[in-house]
């Protein structure tokens, strides 16, 4: 599909991952006039296959939760943490804490998932072009006007106008390139190493889908294991990117993953028997986020804003959630015919908490957090942990845990100590 050189919307979307397409649809069903520009013909491969169940509330608004049924992706019901040693937690039931539809979720191919979700933006009404490269977003001063847009290989470089610009472009992160916005973390330095395999083993019942999360020894990374429709398995190493890429004595992808295989007790078992059918492929230093989310007349979403960790699959749900709380504030900026910093980025202070709620938790983890432990000490609180393996977490009750969290560390740090002396004096 060519673009009309007069053409002109009032929303143009840059990218059609998870964030964009949600962004577009909830403006579509509006009644709003949106255009889609994806730079890739999909299906197309992408990683951050594992939903979580908060994802629900925003597929369902997208109405994508019949589509969802009616695939054959594997069902999630849990999630799983192996220790160093190989020693199985028991398992987190969604449903166990949440007795609800929702508590379901989906292991997903993010090649058929996307597909769905930008042919849904279709059928919304949303204009898409596939294969359309977007060079540059046109700035009148601060304020974003519109982007500069070939729709083919050799098409011509056309300019078309909008009252707003929703940049998802992943991690490319067009705008927050263009304006320096992107500030990287300054703890979560990692790096991710992953393949597929085919037959390896996956668990009976609503345990077959279960993600589950295996550290290394030593702790210095973890494996994750995301079973897949077609007996395919996502398996998966994050580790500091200094200890993963650095100081080794190779640089092969394929040598490094399975020296870090062998450091982990949990997952022999689950692959001695299977093959890998996959490339191996990696991603380093990925945690940032930007500055701010809007300007005059553009907003980010999505990796375009921020990218966290994959350690408890938010990936996609900080997608679909920031796209929908974009296209709610864009929407209504339209509406009243204000298109402002203010109005396109209302919504960050909101997302972002909840962003870092997810972040806290996540470096917990690394930092040798035990769940086990903390709800055995806490148990009344163990629904406000599983809150946050859900994704339930733009809400302030979650704020009670840290405390508590940093009570357990500073007794642990003094046990330690104790220990520590009570060896010097024997």
């Amino acid at each position: 599909m060519s673009v009309a050189p007069s053409s002109n919307y009032d929303v143009i979307v840059i990218g059609g991952g998870p964030s964009g397409t949600t962004a577009a649809t909830l403006i579509a069903q509006q009644g709003h006039r949106v255009a889609l520009f994806e730079r890739d013909h999909f299906p197309r491969f992408h990683i951050g296959e594992s939903l979580i169940p908060q994802t629900y509330w925003v597929l369902k608004r997208l109405n994508m939760l019949d589509k969802l049924k009616g695939s054959h992706f594997i069902k999630k019901y849990s999630v799983q943490f192996v220790t160093e040693k190989g020693k199985l937690s028991e398992p987190f039931y969604f449903c166990d804490h949440r007795p609800h539809e929702s508590s379901q979720t989906w292991q997903v191919r993010r090649s058929e998932f996307d597909h769905l979700m930008i042919e849904n933006a279709r059928e919304h009404g949303v204009t898409v072009f596939e294969g359309a490269r977007v060079h540059d977003v046109l700035m009148e001063g601060d304020r974003a006007t519109g982007v500069r847009v070939s729709s083919g290989k050799d098409a011509p470089i056309q300019e078309v106008r909008a009252k707003v610009v929703v940049d998802a472009t992943g991690q490319q992160t067009m705008i927050m390139g263009k304006l320096g916005l992107r500030e990287w973390d300054p703890i979560l330095k990692k790096a991710a190493l992953w393949t597929y395999w085919r037959g390896a083993y996956r668990d009976l019942g609503r345990d077959e889908g279960a993600t589950i999360v295996m550290q290394t020894q030593g702790k210095n990374g973890w494996f994750w294991y995301i079973p897949l429709h077609d007996d395919i398995v996502s398996v998966g190493v994050v580790a500091a990117y200094d200890y993963l890429f650095k100081n080794r004595e190779t640089t092969d992808f394929e040598q490094l993953y399975f020296e870090e295989v062998e450091r982990c007790p949990g997952l022999h078992p689950r692959i001695k028997n299977a093959e890998r059918c996959d490339i191996f492929r990696a991603q380093k230093e990925y945690s940032y986020r930007a500055k701010r989310a809007a300007g005059d007349g553009w907003v980010m979403v999505g990796d375009a804003y921020g990218f966290l960790d994959p350690l408890y699959s938010s990936g996609v749900l900080l997608a679909l959630v920031s796209g929908q709380m974009a296209a709610d504030a864009v929407s209504e900026g339209l509406s009243k015919g204000d298109t402002s910093a203010a109005q396109l980025g209302k919504w960050e202070p909101e997302y972002a908490a909840g962003m870092e709620r997810m972040r806290r938790l996540v470096c917990e983890f690394y930092e040798g957090l035990s769940f086990g432990r903390f709800v055995r000490k806490h148990p009344q609180h163990k629904g406000l942990v599983t809150d946050v393996l859900i994704g339930d977490i733009f809400k302030e009750d979650i704020d009670v845990l840290w405390p508590l969290i940093d009570d357990m560390k500073a007794e642990q740090a003094e046990q330690a100590a104790r220990e520590a002396e009570l060896a010097g004096t024997t």
